[in-house]
């Protein structure tokens, strides 16, 4: 195609000749004579401006020109270089003595109106439009069309649609002028698949250990779902250099591929052979260090960690000189680069090979000792630069230190601000001589404020709930009419606000964190305010819901904390401390928990937190690392400082509930009376201890997929059996884990498969749900992202967990598990924090007493749950 365009040029000159010689005018000229050009007429044209084609020529009424000469012929391969015209002429219309007048006669090429095509998915039609340029106003060149039906034949290939065929034609377009329409037709067949892979010469590695080092190249079988057997072209080519890394990796250091060859077996079935010569197995010899000065052969030896002869293993050799797969690897490369030695080089030499064990010298440059000179950040619209500095573990000045770089890449994806996929460092402007280097950070906004706006059905009426989070929050500009975009946001703080209300309760809470208090030192301040309120209802004949306002049970909180990175055992570990209070105020309401209905509890609470965060990958999907937190939750021991005789009141309490029961649930005014006294001077300060742990664990097994393996345990106990276990604070478990309405401070424990409160068993005494003073759960989950674009991280999930809740530490059994396995779905997008759905099936039987069987299916929607 090339060729013929070049010729173009060369026919319109020689052309030239022709028509001037033989034209209607029979003018003729004096050839390479100079002439002065006495006019420039333009035909042809049907969209163009002729003055503007006369521009571009160059030509000007009253210059020389040379008839014929170079002038024209540059002219000519300048108008075609525009690729906007299909034929370029020039012709001698007259000649007035030394004046000649010259017409340019052009073809345009036909524009682009529109394009239909054929054989293609409406979803993924205006992607290929865009890749192809096919837009409407584009000129129509060989090119264009020859371009479009490559990358089109080409996209299906990669997918495996090896037979794809495309068919391009244009149609004259009558409502346009000078425009043709275009239609694509595509026809793909069908996915050619790999019926088999066999090879030829392998006598050392058996064929089916060479076809498990293919990765993306795999041949048809039964059963296998995660790995199809499409043929693409670059996997195969790809998976070609594993096959040789997998000789390598076993001693086999001259294994080459002699041919490979694709075979049809018919039209969507395809063979591959492939002819290997393996050569002799080696082993490691001697291994010298050469050029070292900064750290000795042992300890180069020891990261290297290669012993004389063992098995050659040139990809180990490989990844203990540099592992490209991991940042944070312990390599030879790291060991330098994580002490200031960037500009560092280290390259293994074969020195010598005696009959089958090669001797290697790793030589090594350790150049100069490299400091950051200057320290940059980009991309940060919203927040502020003290924010994302205060992180990094990296100054101007200090030594280079790779693991510092990676440790700062994790510390601003915990941030949740930026896009954890997309922070990039870069390091610019090297100065190998002055041991200089800049360090600039990529980052890419996200979303960080969420709004919560939820309406459903429960408890026989509407339920509603507005929550606005912001959790990259500006305090110093609440006041600052120009911060309000929508708020003040910038220095890192979060805030959020809650409300939840239906015909029954009110819960309002409201909660603001300072993660630098004082703006020197990562110490963490929190204060948080709630406040729930829950009204007398009953059902009228009719079925409608009555509610007494006049009767209610209100929780009034109040808490503030510190929390604080420590340096010991590591510095990923955070304590915290905090106090808290909680008003519990009854107005003719009982709950069931106490035996009165009208006074007031109070708890005074102090929490100590122990927790490690050492997650990778951000914090929406994790893909190494650990999470896990112990929190200790205490009140005074009030009864162990007081006289009061807490065992008289426990006992007076219970024979007076026993009373009530035999009497068909009722008392008269003296003695009911009474419990009510009794139950509100025991309660009257309440006295528990709470102590719960949680680890989450991160392993990337291939590729993207990551298991997460999870642990929890709970345990609510008391210090005075007189005065017994309390009725808040308790552990409810199995359903969603959507805690949103917890009047009592429970813990809402998600366990899937299983209705909601399914797992917390009945206490015997009272024949209600009390709530759990035990419970343990684990589970494991696989997970796959689909999409982590900031717009919205959305990734899938199976699961398999168990967990029970148990009325006492008599009962516990770590072993005596609920079992269930199932599937999920999470989309994260920022406006609206986590939304999810799953599907549960449960093994075992459930505590409710309608239960007579496994539980079975169930469906989970997750909306605002940590991930």
């Amino acid at each position: 195609m090339k060729r013929f365009m070049s010729l173009e040029p060369i026919i319109t000159f020689l052309l030239f000749f022709i028509v001037t010689i033989a034209s209607a005018q029979e003018t003729s000229y004096e050839d390479g004579k100079k002439y002065i050009l006495g006019g420039l007429e333009v035909t042809g044209l049907q969209s163009y401006n002729e003055q503007t084609v006369k521009t571009y020529t160059g030509l000007r009424v009253g210059q020389p020109i040379t008839l014929p000469g170079e002038q024209i012929s540059a002219i000519i391969n300048k108008l075609w270089g525009l690729e906007l015209f299909t034929d370029i002429a020039f012709y001698v219309t007259d000649i007035q003595g030394e004046n000649v007048f010259l017409e340019l006669n052009i073809i345009e090429r036909p524009t682009l109106s529109k394009v239909k095509m054929n054989g293609v998915k409406d979803g993924k039609v205006d992607e290929i439009l865009k890749d192809t340029d096919l837009k409407k106003g584009k000129k129509i060149t060989e090119s264009l069309i020859a371009n479009s039906k490559n990358y089109i034949t080409n996209k299906f290939k990669k997918k495996g649609y090896l037979n794809t065929k495309v068919n391009i034609i244009t149609v004259k377009d009558t409502s346009q002028t000078n425009a043709r329409s275009m239609v694509v037709n595509v026809d793909k067949g069908d996915k050619v698949k790999i019926k088999d892979i066999v090879f030829e010469g392998n006598e050392k590695l058996p064929a089916k250990k060479l076809r498990k080092a293919f990765k993306k190249t795999k041949k048809k079988k039964l059963g296998r779902f995660w790995k199809k057997s499409k043929f693409i072209e670059d996997d195969y080519e790809n998976d070609l250099t594993l096959l040789m890394d997998k000789y390598a990796e076993n001693g086999y250091r001259d294994a080459r591929i002699l041919s490979d060859t694709i075979i049809n077996v018919d039209e969507n079935n395809i063979k591959i052979k492939i002819n290997v010569e393996e050569g002799n197995k080696y082993y490691f010899g001697d291994i010298d260090f050469v050029g070292n000065s900064v750290y000795s052969d042992q300890v180069l030896s020891r990261v290297l960690g290669i012993k004389k002869g063992s098995t050659y293993n040139g990809v180990l050799l490989r990844e203990r000189i540099a592992d490209d797969t991991k940042p944070d690897a312990n390599d030879v490369t790291s060991l330098y680069q994580n002490n200031g030695y960037l500009f560092s080089s280290i390259n293994p030499v074969e020195v010598s090979a005696e009959n089958d064990t090669i001797n290697f010298e790793i030589r090594i440059v350790e150049g100069k000792e490299t400091f950051l000179d200057h320290v940059t950040i980009n991309g940060n619209d919203k927040t502020n630069d003290h924010v994302i500095f205060r992180e990094l573990r990296t100054r101007p000045g200090q030594k280079y230190n790779k693991s510092d770089i990676i440790r700062s890449i994790r510390e601003l994806g915990q941030l949740g601000f930026f896009d954890a996929e997309q922070i990039k460092p870069d390091i610019i402007n090297p100065k190998p001589n002055e041991g200089t280097v800049d360090l600039d950070y990529g980052l890419v906004e996200s979303g960080s404020s969420q709004i919560e706006l939820q309406g459903g059905y429960g408890g026989g009426g509407f339920i509603g709930t507005l929550g606005l989070s912001f959790s990259n929050f500006s305090l110093r500009n609440i006041f600052n009419g120009e911060a309000y975009k929508p708020v003040p946001m910038g220095d890192g703080q979060s805030f959020a606000v809650r409300l939840q209300a239906s015909k029954t309760y009110r819960v309002y809470s409201l909660n603001f964190s300072e993660p630098w208090l004082g703006g020197k030192k990562p110490v963490r301040f929190n204060l948080s305010l709630s406040q729930t309120k829950q009204f007398r209802a009953s059902y009228t004949s009719s079925g409608r819901i009555k509610v007494d306002k006049d009767e209610g049970f209100s929780i009034t909180g109040i808490s503030a904390g510190l929390a604080k990175k420590v340096q010991w055992p590591d510095d990923f570990f955070v304590i915290s401390h905090s106090l808290g209070y909680q008003l519990y105020e009854f107005n003719n309401y009982s709950l069931g928990l106490f035996n009165f209905g009208n006074g007031k509890s109070n708890a005074f609470t102090y929490t100590l937190g122990i927790s490690r965060n050492a997650t990778a990958g951000g914090r929406i999907f994790p893909r190494g690392g650990s999470n896990f937190e112990i929190t200790g939750k205490f009140t005074p021991p009030y009864s162990l400082f007081s006289n009061k005789d807490y065992s008289g009141l426990k006992e007076e309490s219970t024979d007076l509930t026993i009373q009530r029961a035999q009497q068909g649930g009722t008392l008269d005014a003296e003695d009911s009376a009474r419990l009510e006294e009794v139950d509100q001077e025991r309660f009257r300060w309440l006295e528990y201890y709470k102590v719960k742990f949680k680890g989450d664990w991160y392993t990337t097994l291939v590729g993207d997929l990551v298991l997460r393996t999870n642990a929890e345990l709970g345990f609510l106990g008391s210090y005075n059996s007189a005065v017994g276990d309390v009725p808040f604070e308790r552990f409810y478990v199995g359903g969603d884990g959507m805690g949103n309405f917890t009047l009592d401070g429970r813990d809402v424990v998600q366990l899937r498969g299983y209705d909601n409160q399914a797992l917390t068993p009945f206490n015997p005494d009272t024949g209600q749900l009390d709530g759990a003073l035990v419970y343990n759960k684990f589970s494991m989950e696989l997970r796959y992202p689909l999409t982590l674009k900031p717009s919205a991280s959305i990734y899938g999930l199976a699961f398999m967990e168990g967990g029970n809740g148990f009325n006492n530490f008599q009962d516990f059994n770590p072993f005596e598990i609920k079992r269930s396995a199932g599937v999920g779905l999470r989309i994260f997008m920022p406006a609206f924090g986590l939304l999810g759905i799953d599907f549960g099936y449960g093994f075992d039987q459930d505590y409710s007493s309608s239960s007579t069987g496994p539980s079975g299916w169930q469906t989970h929607f997750i909306i605002g749950q940590q991930f």
